[in-house]
């Protein structure tokens, strides 16, 4: 069952998130965490996905900051418009931390005690910052393409990432930078993999063995940190 739901952050930003609840008590909350391209079908789908695994899901309109409704497709005229979007984020994150602590604070609301964040892309680099600065459990994110310029920040809270080895858009120096300032955090690498492999409604990016692998180590993560 999926839902929209009113969010408010503490500097006063209202914000949509759509949920999408399990068919049975949660056993712990999950917030997801958009691409640039908003919380579209794959965001969507993800979060219902993940709904069926027993967790009660919320993904947090990122962009309603700045522009509601933002549902944009695999094109060059959407990634065009997400970067644009992206680009207003502020460079510490700040807001957008304020943003998925609005999601975290709802899910508590909901009776759900243990919340975890998973992210991807941009919403990778928010679980890393999540895992730094909000009061959650566990976080994950796959291939957060700025959590290289963060890493004098601290995890308060365990955190794995996913990486593909053929990703344009994160070098491996970036990798190896956050395996030397972090070595407890669990790093992986998928070969044959790009960025966005994980997108399973979008051909062009999706690898489908590389998403299984990642997906198994994300589930047992979560059954291990957030599960009690």
């Amino acid at each position: 069952m999926s839902e929209w739901v009113e969010l408010l952050a503490d500097d006063g930003n209202e914000l949509k998130g759509y949920v999408a609840r399990s068919a049975e008590t949660p056993k712990a909350g999950l917030v997801v965490v958009q691409e640039i391209f908003g919380v579209n079908e794959q965001i969507q789908h993800t979060t219902d996905e993940w709904a069926t695994e027993g967790y009660l899901c919320i993904a947090p309109a990122m962009f309603d900051r700045f522009q509601k409704d933002v549902n944009l497709a695999y094109t060059q005229e959407g990634f065009t418009e997400g970067l644009a979007l992206m680009g207003k984020f502020a460079p510490d994150l700040t807001p957008q931390a304020l943003d998925v602590a609005s999601a975290v604070e709802w899910l508590r609301t909901q009776g759900v005690d243990s919340v975890g964040v998973v992210g991807f892309c941009f919403g990778g680099t928010m679980a890393w910052v999540s895992a730094c600065r909000l009061p959650v459990q566990a976080a994950v994110a796959y291939y957060g393409g700025s959590i290289a310029k963060l890493i004098g920040e601290e995890p308060k809270v365990p955190i794995a990432l996913h990486f593909g080895a053929d990703d344009p858009y994160i070098p491996d120096a970036d990798r190896e930078a956050i395996l030397a300032a972090h070595p407890e955090v669990p790093l992986f690498v998928y070969p044959n993999a790009g960025h966005a492999f994980n997108r399973k409604l979008d051909p062009n990016h999706y690898v489908a063995e590389a998403a299984t692998l990642a997906n198994n180590h994300t589930r047992l993560f979560f059954e291990q940190h957030l599960v009690f």
